[in-house]
Formats: C-alpha cells, structure tokens, sequence
C-alpha cells in the first residue's frame, strides 16, 4: 500500500526546503515519489522549482488558498486519479495557514483502497513559535494531529527555549514524535502511525487569509525589488515571487519571510506563470501592491 504524507507548517516555517531535501531522499532510494503542491494564487511558482529532481508528471499544483474546504474535492481527485505503484509515496505540502486537523479528518474519506491512512508532519519555526499573536491558534492548530512535529530553526535557540517549544506542542499532541531537522529519519516517515489524538477545531475564517499578486518587470533592478520588500506592510507574512535582475540572464526566485529576513536565490525551472510578486497575510490589496511597484 502507499504513503500519503502530508507537510503543514505557519507560513516561512521551512516546508519547501525541507519537501526538496525529503523528495532527493526518496528519489535516490528508488521510490515512485509524486508530489501536490498547494499554494496561494499561484502554485506553479514553486512546483517548477523542483523541475530539476522530478518529471512534470510527478508534481501538481492545486491552486487556491484553502486546500481543507474548496480544494479538497480536487485534491482528493488528483489523488485517486494515480494508479497505484510498486514503492509509491505521495507528499503534499499544504500552505502556510491551512487549518491541518480539518484537512486531516477529511482528506481521508473516499480515497482508494491502495492508500494507507494520510499521516501529517508538521515543521515548527521554534524561534517564533507561539509569538504570532492572534494567528497563534492558528500555528498550534499545525501540530494537533501531526505524527511527527520537525523543530526547524534551532540554530542559537538555548535549550531552555526548545524544551518549552516540545513541552506547549506535547501539551495539545502528547502522541508526537518530534526530531529537530539534522536529526530526522526521513526513511522511516511512510512508517509512521496515523495521529488518533483529539484536537480543538478551529474557526475556520482563521485559515483564510488575504492574498494577491502582481507582475513584475522583466529584468528589474535589485535595488527597486529591495524598495518595494521594503514598503510593504508588516502585517503581510509571506511575500515571494521571481524575475530576472539586474543583468543577469537568468530569473531569480526571492522570498521575504515573516522574521522580515529577505533570501534570493536563482530559479530552477520555467516561469510558466511569468514575473511575479505574491504576497500574503492582512493588507494585501492589489491596488496598493500595484501602487509601491509603480
């Protein structure tokens, strides 16, 4: 039988770089590895960043903000859509405010017979767990029914703050098992047990959150990009998008997480989508976004 995995975590918590390096594993120990991205506005962006490791049939983009209410259905379509393979396994990343114990005791109902009950890893930011203000019901949400809790960002976090992280996600998941990144046995996720822990539902309007996009010019300086990161809002969490700077000839994937710390990085794969600037979280408005690009 095959492997439903299923990666949640807040928003700049680390879930695509950890799919990438989770994905390389498999593929090199042979598995049939398919991957379902979801993201707001436009999950092709980060589904062709792994163009390099996997075929275009091996990865779909399912679109929409909220992949537990309306994108379900299509989810579990994509789903039931593959044939079954010898040493499958399935990853799907969720997006970063999805409400993970609804998608959870849903995703399960209807899918076919050769898949075994979806299990749910959760990747923690443990420097700002619990410091989101009123979007931390929505962060402990992530971890209620998750098999195995990662502890990402660890680097000069004291050990008094990472006990407490594992003690408060004990306190509302007490059957988790937890590993911080360098430590985690990534070979023994399809083995996992399927969470059966109660959990508090949340209000689900707190999973939905503002999101637009705009386009970008082609090639733009790094330093208007610089600007325009700068203007925006505090309020939106999670910026990215790609084009090419200043002279190069090659597009560039950029992203400003929500410790406000911008990261820039070269692009693989093809901009289907074109030039783009996403962003998401309280105060994204096209018109203002279309007015700091201007």
């Amino acid at each position: 039988m095959e492997a439903i995995v299923v990666l949640v975590g807040f928003l700049g918590a680390g879930k695509t770089t950890f799919l990438r390096e989770v994905v390389s594993r498999y593929l090199a120990d042979d598995w049939q590895v398919q991957v379902i991205l979801n993201d707001y506005q436009n999950a092709l962006l980060d589904s062709q960043r792994f163009l390099d490791i996997l075929n275009k049939d091996q990865i779909n983009a399912l679109n929409g903000s909220c992949i537990c209410c309306n994108g379900l259905a299509e989810l579990r379509t994509q789903l039931n859509g593959m044939k079954p393979r010898e040493k499958g396994i399935t990853f799907i990343e969720a997006n970063g405010t999805t409400d993970a114990c609804a998608l959870m005791e849903f995703l399960g109902v209807g899918l076919k017979e050769h898949y075994l009950p979806p299990i749910q890893v959760s990747i923690v930011n443990v420097k700002d767990w619990q410091k989101r203000d009123i979007h931390n019901q929505l962060e402990a949400n992530q971890v209620q029914v998750s098999s195995l809790v990662v502890l990402n960002h660890t680097e000069g976090v004291e050990q008094q703050r990472l006990d407490e992280v594992k003690d408060q996600i004990m306190q509302v998941n007490p059957s988790a098992q937890f590993s911080v990144w360098a430590d985690v046995d990534l070979m023994s996720i399809p083995g996992l047990p399927a969470s059966s822990n109660s959990y508090e539902k949340l209000d689900h309007q707190k999973s939905h959150w503002a999101s637009c996009s705009a386009d970008l010019p082609d090639p733009m300086s790094s330093a208007r990009l610089e600007k325009v990161l700068d203007k925006l809002p505090k309020s939106i969490l999670r910026v990215k998008g790609c084009t090419r700077l200043d002279e190069d000839d090659y597009y560039s994937y950029f992203e400003k997480i929500p410790s406000q710390e911008a990261i820039v990085r070269p692009y693989r794969g093809t901009l289907v989508s074109g030039p783009k600037l996403l962003v998401v979280g309280p105060g994204s408005d096209p018109e203002f976004l279309q007015d700091i690009l201007n």
